[in-house]
């Protein structure tokens, strides 16, 4: 994606990088995150007009601790230093850092010296969220100190004439009250950005882009159904019209009559030719014995490639394929994002093989969740459907732990159903960010008609969140709960007992796997 005017985010390993993004672009402000270690080059090519450190788990003093390899300070374009990013400013300029006699987490009642610039409207004592074990014992040269908190005496700086702002604590997390508005002074009172960015902006951007890269040639839409690539479909349909050729792959590993109602809501609501292709024989194959989550995701991955560039060849003209790949989905797949994990590899990013014959195009993958709702509604999109649960790329499959049957899946498929059917009539879909069944890889024993049964445990999933990065797992009422368990009992054949996931991301992920 080209941008006017954009925000780099140096990503430190903190676990709030991606709140910060997030923050800024509510302000009306693109921004992406980069690691660390990008090279000066490719850091003035990309002209921010702002520069943002991220927190991090590291002391700057520390051997090893994540250091940019050229002088961020030293480039012209303002800087501002978050946790981490305050203290790398006060140890390269001439300030000091050491560990605190008290570590500071949680919120604190931050005390404002001077509310000009960056605290500008913002009142003289408000509550920040911390989260430090260092802290600074002496300002740089030419710095001066704009507030404090009872434990931290120097809570944030200021140079400027160079430019420079620091502060101690996380204005991009919830429990900073004024978080946004600092950042907005930040992006707009100093960096002099225009707050522009939004969902219609983005598609105007997009779909010029996309007739830049697709020029004559024609696109392949992986369609899966789901909120994604159907806003990256339409999306596509607006840019390049008939050079558009949506394909659904019916994988075996769908919902309930998922892939039927799929293809008549397409013709019928979005006037999107769609073609159907079976290809559950070959991603059964590619599971048949497979247990390991990422050796499943591989394989799905691996399959989706091959059976769209099979299909490409009923096009002459298609060179492209388009996926809904998000931002989430690339963070958690790749650690260059700075000094951080490898959570799980996602079908359509990691799981992709090295060679294909198709060039890849997703106009998604620097938008979060949330955003690609708000681009399906400039768009036209009906709101019921984009207010649809997401559904993984690799499908029941990675709702099914363990070796992938038919058997498994077609049990997965009826519980799932009955489930999502009474959130439906409890009026609680809507409250819900996910939620989902898994069919877990243990039998119990259970008793139904003074007989012993010995059949398969599933487990419910439901979880609230913004983005999909950090979720909270919803508080199921007890009555609602009672009806889909004697639902899923009484009806599916193959379950005799039902459990509930009360687990919160971090630390489990949503999906089981």
């Amino acid at each position: 994606m080209t941008h006017a005017e954009r925000i780099v985010i140096l990503d430190f390993g903190s676990q709030y990088t991606q709140l910060i993004a997030r923050k800024v672009r509510e302000v009306g402000v693109y921004a992406e995150i980069h690691p660390y270690s990008i090279h000066r080059d490719d850091l003035v090519a990309l002209s921010p007009q702002g520069i943002i450190l991220s927190g991090g788990p590291s002391s700057v003093y520390a051997e090893g601790a994540p250091i940019p390899s050229f002088d961020v300070f030293g480039l012209g374009i303002p800087v501002l230093g978050i946790c981490y990013g305050l203290q790398l400013i006060a140890y390269q300029l001439g300030g000091g850092v050491d560990k605190a006699a008290r570590r500071e987490f949680g919120r604190a009642s931050l005390n404002i010296d001077d509310d000009s610039d960056l605290f500008a409207g913002v009142p003289s004592s408000t509550t920040v969220w911390m989260s430090h074990g260092d802290h600074l014992t002496a300002i740089p040269p030419g710095f001066e100190r704009l507030a404090h908190t009872s434990n931290a005496d120097i809570c944030a700086i200021r140079n400027s004439e160079r430019r420079i702002w620091g502060v101690q604590f996380h204005p991009e997390v919830h429990h900073s009250d004024y978080g946004r508005e600092l950042l907005r002074n930040f992006v707009v009172g100093i960096c002099g950005c225009s707050t522009t960015w939004n969902a219609s902006s983005f598609i105007d951007s997009a779909i010029r882009d996309i007739q830049t890269t697709v020029g004559s040639e024609g696109v392949i839409c992986a369609l899966s159904g789901g909120v994604d690539s159907t806003v990256a479909a339409v999306l596509l349909h607006r840019a390049i019209g008939r050079q558009l050729h949506c394909i659904h792959i019916d994988n075996g590993l769908m919902r309930k009559n998922e892939s039927a109602t799929i293809v008549e809501m397409f013709r019928d609501q979005f006037d999107l030719t769609i073609d159907l292709v079976d290809g559950t024989e070959l991603f059964l194959s590619y599971l048949d014995g497979v247990s390991d989550p990422e050796v499943k995701r591989k394989g799905i991955g691996k399959a989706f490639i091959e059976l769209f560039e099979i299909e490409a060849k009923n096009f002459s003209d298609a060179k492209f394929l388009a996926q809904g790949t998000l931002y989430p989905d690339v963070i958690e797949s790749v650690s260059v994002k700075g000094p951080s994990a490898t959570i799980k590899t996602h079908h359509n990013v990691g799981g992709l093989p090295e060679r294909m014959n198709l060039r890849l195009i997703e106009p998604f993958r620097e938008l979060f969740k949330d955003e690609v709702r708000a681009v399906g509604r400039e768009l036209g999109i009906p709101e019921w459907f984009i207010e649809r649960h997401p559904f993984p790329g690799p499908g029941l499959a990675i709702r099914v732990p363990g070796v992938v049957t038919r058997e498994r899946l077609d049990i997965l498929r009826e519980a799932d159903d009955i489930y999502l059917d009474e959130l439906r009539n409890a009026g609680l879909y809507g409250k819900i960010w996910q939620a989902f069944a898994v069919l877990l890889p243990v039998q119990t024993v259970g008793v139904m008609g003074d007989e012993r049964t010995y059949e398969h445990v599933c487990a419910l999933r439901a979880v609230t969140s913004t983005d999909g990065m950090t979720a909270d797992w919803y508080h199921m009422p007890y009555d609602v709960l009672a009806r889909i368990s004697n639902r899923i009992i009484n009806e599916v054949r193959g379950i005799n007992r039902v459990v509930y996931d009360v687990s919160s991301k971090p630390p489990a992920t949503i999906e089981w796997e």
